[in-house]
C-alpha cells in the first residue's frame, strides 16, 4: 500500500512518500531540505537592509519541526536549516531560554516548547473561518467519502488549518499542520490561480529556483491547472502529486479581504475517481468556497 494512505488505525508514515519530507516546496527529491522548506532567495535577502538574519535563521530553527517530528537534535536542525551546527547550536541555546524549544536532556534532543504552541494556538483561535466551514466540510467530506482540507500557504507550501474525513476505512495520512506541495497539489495550484498576477510571478520564480530541470514539467501543469480553474471553477491534481492520490480544489478570500485560502477534497484514487469528482463533487465544493467567502464576518 502506498504510503500516503493508512488504515484508521494505522500509525501515520511520512505524506510524501519514502525519502520525502514533509515540508517539500515542489516534491523533487533532488530539493534540498533548506530549499524545501521556501526561504526568500538568498541573493534578495541580501538586498534588504530592514532583514534581520539572526531572526530569520531562529524562526527557520523552529520551521524545521514538521509535524511528524517528535524531537530533533542540533545536528538534524543544522541539516535542514543548511547552517552551522555551532550556529544552530547557539540558536536552540536562545529558543530554549525563551520557551520556544524544550531541551530533553534523556536524548539530548529539543521539542517544540510552549511559546510557540501559544503562538499556533493564538493564530488558529483567530481563525473565525474554520467553526464555520467545519461543519459544512464535513458534509462534503461525508458525502464523497473522502477528505476536505482548509489551508493556507506558508512559503511555497499549504498548510492544513483544518481537516475533515469520512468514515472510510482508507484516507490520506495528513492532518492539521501538514504541509503539501504548493506547484503539484490541487489546492497549491488553487491558490496559484486566485493570487494575485505580481504575487504568482514571484512564486514561480522561486520555484522554478528549486528545480530547473523538472520547471518545464511543473509550469506545464500549473498552467493548466489555472486554465482549468477559468473553465471548471476548479483545480485538479489526478495522480500529479501522488499518483494514487486524485483531488480538486477551490480558493477564496474570506470576507472578500483577509489572506487567500484554498479548499481541497482528495483522496486514494481507486476510491475517488475523476469523473465522480469533477460531475458530483465540483459543484458542491465550488458552493462550499462561494458560501464560505460571504460567511466569514471581520
Amino acid at each position: 500500500m502506498h504510503s500516503s494512505l493508512i488504515g484508521r488505525d494505522s500509525a501515520a508514515p511520512d505524506p510524501l512518500g519514502p525519502g520525502r519530507e514533509d515540508d517539500s516546496a515542489i516534491g523533487s527529491p533532488e530539493t534540498g531540505d533548506d530549499e524545501m522548506a521556501g526561504a526568500p532567495p538568498k541573493g534578495k535577502v541580501k538586498e534588504d537592509r530592514h532583514f534581520v538574519t539572526a531572526l530569520a535563521r531562529g524562526l527557520e530553527v523552529l520551521s524545521c519541526f514538521r509535524s511528524s517530528d517528535k524531537m530533533l537534535g542540533n545536528q538534524e536542525l543544522a541539516r535542514r536549516c543548511g547552517l552551522p551546527k555551532s550556529t544552530v547550536s547557539r540558536l536552540t541555546y536562545t529558543l530554549t531560554k525563551l520557551g520556544f524549544l524544550d531541551y530533553v536532556e534523556e536524548s539530548g534532543r529539543y521539542r517544540l516548547g510552549s511559546a510557540t504552541l501559544s503562538l499556533g494556538s493564538a493564530m488558529l483561535a483567530r481563525m473565525d473561518v474554520r467553526q464555520i466551514a467545519r461543519p459544512l466540510m464535513q458534509d462534503l467530506a461525508d458525502f464523497s467519502q473522502a477528505m476536505v482540507s482548509l489551508g493556507s500557504r506558508d512559503r511555497l507550501s499549504m498548510i492544513y488549518v483544518e481537516n475533515c474525513r469520512s468514515q472510510s476505512a482508507l484516507t490520506l495520512s495528513l492532518d492539521v499542520g501538514s504541509r503539501i506541495p504548493l506547484a503539484t497539489t490541487a489546492m497549491g495550484r488553487a491558490y496559484l490561480a486566485m493570487c494575485s498576477e505580481a504575487e504568482r510571478n514571484d512564486l514561480m520564480d522561486r520555484i522554478r529556483e528549486l528545480d530547473e530541470l523538472a520547471w518545464p514539467r511543473i509550469h506545464e501543469g500549473i498552467e493548466a491547472a489555472i486554465a482549468q480553474y477559468r473553465e471548471l471553477g476548479v483545480c485538479c491534481s489526478f495522480g500529479d502529486w501522488q499518483k494514487d492520490v486524485n483531488a480538486i480544489a477551490v480558493a477564496f478570500r474570506p470576507d472578500g479581504g483577509r489572506s487567500l485560502m484554498a479548499i481541497n477534497c482528495g483522496g486514494p484514487a481507486f476510491n475517488l475517481s475523476r469523473d465522480f469528482l469533477l460531475e458530483e463533487v465540483r459543484p458542491r465544493l465550488v458552493a462550499l468556497g462561494a458560501r464560505l467567502e460571504r460567511s466569514v464576518t471581520r
